[in-house]
């Protein structure tokens, strides 16, 4: 069942919304001298290489950007050497492997799930969250019940390496983020596909050994990741704290959206959180970005985060400018 006929049968009313100014006053121009990069492209955080070959890829082949990135992150989810995204994810403090995720379509709508449990693909949950109902997200049991009504299979996603380096840690029990330790943490992706059109997904285990009930960032529409079909799209990866508290990639859209270029908009919005919090020398926060015409950017508080990019049928790892 659709979204739509899901919201006729439970009986919703849609409302027009007017349009507003953007709820930033200051103006900046546009760079006058972009010009339009070539598509299809696809980018995500960190030298995540093998899920941007795969999007990209797929969308040289004409899928949809929404498929694209979808199916780009897929590919980091079944990683088990990656023990902070999907299968094989880093527990948290009482051994639970949670998973959250989200993602945006071209057309505005955005599905999410945080706190699941079991399922190897989140963000097709989300997906089917997106598509199938009328919420955005889905947390706990109850995004658990609707995968597994969805044909969402169950499996246990500790892997023996991440329980072993689990119960190594409950011997100190020392919750430090280490930074730049999210090299092998959240992959949030957008893609713009070959009709010009702007998806992005986000997925993540979230901190290592957090608080049994901790969401970060990742599947926060407008904190993990944010796209406007319009204008761009950004996502986040890092301290998710700090990220939500400054509704980060949301912010990096509309910096794109009064002119600011993608590496512009990224690095303000990292200028904007180390303003807001003192300790910003001990941990991390990143962004990326993409605008309609292609042109992309990446920020960080502290050197070291670098963004994957496939263009052109080339894959390359990209260091990214960071404010320490």
């Amino acid at each position: 069942m659709k979204r739509r006929n899901f919201i006729k049968k439970a009986g919703i009313t849609g409302a027009v919304l007017g349009t507003t100014p953007s709820i930033f006053a200051q103006d900046f121009s546009a760079n006058s001298n972009t010009k339009k990069s070539t598509l299809p492209i696809a980018i995500a955080t960190w030298n995540f290489h093998e899920a941007t070959k795969k999007a990209g890829s797929l969308l040289d082949n004409g899928t949809s950007a929404l498929d694209a990135v979808e199916q780009g992150v897929m590919v980091e989810e079944s990683n088990l050497k990656n023990t902070t995204v999907g299968n094989g994810g880093a527990p948290d403090r009482d051994g639970n492997v949670t998973l959250d995720a989200c993602i945006m379509s071209p057309n505005g709508n955005a599905g999410a799930v945080v706190y699941l449990k079991n399922i190897e693909h989140p963000v097709s949950v989300a997906r089917k969250v997106m598509e199938d109902t009328p919420h955005v997200m889905l947390a706990g049991e109850g995004a658990l019940q609707f995968a597994i009504q969805n044909g969402f299979k169950k499996q246990n996603l500790l892997t023996e390496d991440s329980e072993k380096a689990w119960k190594e840690w409950l011997k100190e029990k020392e919750y430090k983020p280490i930074i730049n330790i999210e090299n092998h943490d959240t992959i949030g992706m957008l893609c713009i596909d070959k009709d010009g059109d702007i998806a992005g997904a986000c997925t993540t285990s979230g901190l290592a050994y957090k608080m049994n009930g901790r969401v970060g960032d990742s599947p926060i529409i407008g904190s993990g990741l944010y796209v406007d079909n319009e204008v761009g799209g950004a996502a986040a990866t890092g301290m998710g704290e700090a990220i939500m508290k400054s509704v980060g990639s949301f912010l990096v859209v509309e910096l794109m959206r009064n002119g600011r270029s993608p590496q512009e908009a990224c690095k303000e919005a990292i200028e904007r959180i180390v303003k807001k919090n003192d300790n910003h020398n001990d941990f991390q926060a990143c962004f990326i970005a993409i605008n309609k015409d292609g042109e992309v950017g990446g920020y960080s508080i502290h050197d070291g985060f670098s963004y994957a990019k496939y263009q052109d049928s080339e894959n390359e790892n990209v260091k990214c400018k960071s404010y320490l």
